[in-house]
Parts: C-alpha cells; structure tokens; sequence
C-alpha cells in the first residue's frame, strides 16, 4: 500500500472531512486523515496523510507554525466570531459614536499580539468539554465557557486596510484561532470585528504553490502527486 501525503487546496463551502471522503474514494485508501483542520470558509493547504505510516506523524504538523491571510470585517460582532454565525453591528466600545481607526491606530494594535498571549477558543469550535465538543454544546443552547490558552503569534502584516476591511498576514504557532485573533483585534480597536475571509497559506514550510487542486486528482494521477513520508516528516513524533 502507499504511504505519503498529499497537499491539498482545499476550496471553500466543504469541510476537511469533505475533502477526505472524496480522497478516500479517489485513492481507494481508507486510512486517511488530515494534518488540521480547515472550516467550510476557508480554503488553503490542507496536509492530508494517506496511509497508516503517514497517518502515525500527523502530529508532525498539527504542532508546526501556520501561515493565513485574513480578511477582517470592522463594525460588526459574530458568536461564532466569523461571518457564519449571527452577526451584529456594533458601536464604538468607546462612546456612542463609532469612531474609525486610522491605519497607523491599527498597526499599533497589531503590534500588541505578537509575542505568546493568552486566546480565548471561540464557544462554536471543536473544543472538548467533559468529553464533548463546544460546537455541540452551544448548538443545543448551554452556556458554556472556554479557558483561554497559550498561543504564540510570530508575525502579523496590515496586507490593506480600507474601512470596515482590513486584510492580514499572520504566521503563528499550533492551537490559534484566527477566528479569535479577528474578534479580539476588533474589541482591542474599541469598534468590533468578525472574520470574513480565511486562507492556509502555509503548513511548516509547505507553500500553497505546491498544493493540489482536489478536482485534479483521480485514480490515476493521485500516486504521482504524493510526498514521501520521510521527505515531510522525517523523524517519527
């Protein structure tokens, strides 16, 4: 049987899941998983192992740097911090009247998550509590609470900013939730925000420039695509 992996773009509108049902139909390998999830919104580099020698060193890259680009919506709040959820527009934290922030106020606020800090998990992700997911939980009406969690954000780079939208580059470490990033940047501006736009573009040090459209895979091209287990992760974790 083959082992490997392949580096999938995944498209928007489909789970990660998704993406493994139909590479499982493709290869004819059931053994396959992928190396973190992507949601329905985003789109990007989604590592998939094939095999059960690959599928041992998924951890590989579940605990490696990322790379995203994200789109920012300013003046509006979601509960599940992304466009997906129930959205509402917001007034300024710091009086009645919304104030915009100028670019250099953005930079400067920016400037504040870089570094490890503290992230709260977004209520609607896949989380567990007690054994089960926070997503499930929430969906069926609980309040619940997530603790915050020690992430570490590398770099983030003002990519365009033209009110509400400001576009951005972060390059952070394994457990961040950009979901989060965007609300708390929006709190942190004083006037909200929501994230609209989401794209992996980077996985350890797997550019989207090598990923695979998943529509150009079949069964008889998809052996020809596949990296070898030792060439992306060469040592077992």
């Amino acid at each position: 049987m083959k082992n490997g992996f392949l580096i999938i773009n995944k498209p928007k509108g489909i789970t990660s899941f998704d993406v493994i049902r139909q590479l499982r139909k493709v290869t004819g390998v059931k053994k396959i998983g992928h190396c973190g999830t992507l949601d329905p919104m985003a789109e990007g580099v989604l590592v998939c192992a094939v095999g059960r020698e690959a599928t041992k060193r998924i951890s590989f890259f579940l605990k490696s740097d990322k790379t995203y680009i994200a789109k920012i919506e300013l003046g509006k709040v979601s509960d599940t911090y992304d466009k997906e959820g129930i959205v509402k527009k917001t007034k300024s934290c710091r009086g009645t009247a919304r104030r915009v922030p100028t670019l250099g106020t953005v930079k400067i606020i920016l400037k504040k998550f870089i570094g490890t800090t503290k992230q709260t998990p977004p209520i609607f992700s896949a989380k567990k509590i007690k054994g089960k997911r926070a997503y499930d939980l929430a969906r069926s009406g609980k309040k619940i609470k997530l603790k915050p969690a020690n992430i570490k954000i590398n770099k983030i780079k003002t990519l365009s900013y033209k009110w509400p939208y400001l576009k951005i580059e972060v390059d952070c470490g394994s457990g961040t939730y950009i979901r989060s990033l965007a609300n708390d940047i929006g709190m942190a501006l004083g006037v909200g925000g929501m994230l609209v736009e989401l794209k992996r573009t980077k996985v350890k040090n797997i550019s989207i420039k090598r990923a695979i459209c998943l529509e150009k895979l079949n069964d008889k091209n998809w052996g020809k695509k596949l990296d070898k287990v030792e060439n992306l992760a060469p040592n077992d974790v």
